[in-house]
């Protein structure tokens, strides 16, 4: 791998200026639906609230990156008296939990900035009522790396899940019945 430097788009959090209203998971649900807009389910949300509302704690958290393996990383932090586990705070798609997963299938959520919607993305930044959430460019040198495809990264996750042998076994048994 190489490095190279590259603009680089980050969602800046705030976590006092959030109130917890969830818009931006509404919208961020809604431009993924297929078709777009045509339902809001914050399960398919590709940034979540984590909140106590008793405390006055929200927290926004998008989607990062896909593990196959659950982190051995389990440290607690106190807030305002109130303990949390660090995966509250986590942004990654892993075995452990279900959170940034697709509900019907299992398959990783990783947040994509909107980039079907061009220079008016990310759409959680825009509809954000309070600011807690702002985009950010910067220029940062990286190593470029062999980006995987929508399907492959779904078919790795599925292999990881099931084994290789299972998901051949299904396609075959899938193809003879069309």
């Amino acid at each position: 791998m190489t490095k190279v430097k590259k603009k680089v788009k980050v969602i800046k959090i705030d976590a006092e200026k959030c109130g917890g209203c969830r818009a931006c998971e509404i919208i961020c649900s809604s431009i993924h639906a297929s078709p777009k807009y045509s339902s809001s389910n914050p399960e398919r949300a590709r940034i979540r609230v984590v909140s106590d509302l008793r405390n006055g704690i929200c927290l926004p958290v998008y989607a990062g990156w896909y593990i196959a393996a659950e982190c051995n990383s389990r440290e607690k932090y106190v807030i305002n008296g109130k303990e949390f586990d660090e995966c509250n705070f986590c942004k990654a798609s892993c075995p452990s939990r279900g959170l940034f997963k697709e509900p019907d299938s299992g398959l990783p959520f990783k947040c994509d900035m909107c980039e079907s919607e061009g220079d008016n993305g990310p759409m959680c930044v825009k509809w954000c009522l309070t600011g807690a959430l702002t985009l950010e460019e910067r220029e940062e040198e990286v190593e470029e790396e062999v980006k995987l495809s929508d399907m492959e990264t779904g078919l790795k996750s599925l292999i990881d899940k099931h084994g290789l042998q299972n998901l051949v076994d299904t396609v075959i048994r899938m193809s003879q019945k069309s």
